[in-house]
């Protein structure tokens, strides 16, 4: 029986595989891109490797197949991102080798540290990304991984957390409206986002 549980540092792969299967505006990604780990260098993996103590899984007793993760201060993590993270990040995908321009986008994202950021911090300073597999959509999950979130950002004393989401995607934005996120005012047509008071009932 699929259960919700801490990130463990094995679950790592599972993790990029999950990230890399929901990379298309909730759809498989797999194969888009050059290096299927390009995505979740941008979305997964910094996350996990800075605040591991924020990311919770969902363990189907075969493999990881869903996630959620988050960092409590968006700011600080993008200072961490921009020492310890970027400089591997470029060597790695470099901008002018990008094979065509969906390519060239996604690795804009990792290189684009103010794009993290909104300028509501004060009453959101965390943000979260979340995944499912589609084994796992429908079933409550993904409302309990925040509902976990929440709980752990809470004791942690942060007020607030935000995400930024493809307009493309548009299951995932009936999911936060269902759940209680709302538009911030900085979220735009090309770039929304949304957020939440962790003391919100769900």
């Amino acid at each position: 029986m699929s259960s919700i549980r801490p990130y463990q540092p094995g679950d790592r792969d599972d993790v990029y595989t999950v990230c890399i299967r929901t990379g298309a505006s909730g759809g498989d990604a797999t194969g888009t891109y050059r290096d299927d780990d390009l995505i979740p260098d941008v979305f997964a993996g910094p996350y996990v490797t800075y605040q591991p103590d924020l990311a919770f899984v969902v363990d189907t007793g075969e493999h990881v197949a869903g996630y959620v993760i988050a960092v409590a201060d968006s700011a600080a993590f993008v200072d961490w991102y921009a020492a310890e993270w970027l400089p591997s990040f470029a060597a790695k995908y470099p901008l002018d080798t990008a094979r065509d321009d969906k390519e060239r986008e996604a690795i804009t994202f990792g290189l684009d540290l103010q794009g993290m950021l909104v300028p509501e911090l004060a009453a959101y300073p965390a943000h979260l990304h979340i995944d499912l597999l589609p084994e796992l959509q429908g079933q409550g999950f993904g409302r309990a991984l925040i509902r976990t979130l929440l709980a752990a950002l809470r004791e942690r004393g942060v007020p607030g957390v935000y995400l930024r989401m493809s307009p493309t995607n548009h299951g995932a934005r009936a999911f936060y409206e269902k759940l209680g996120f709302r538009e911030l005012p900085s979220s735009t047509p090309d770039g929304p986002v949304y957020a939440i008071a962790t003391d919100a009932v769900l």
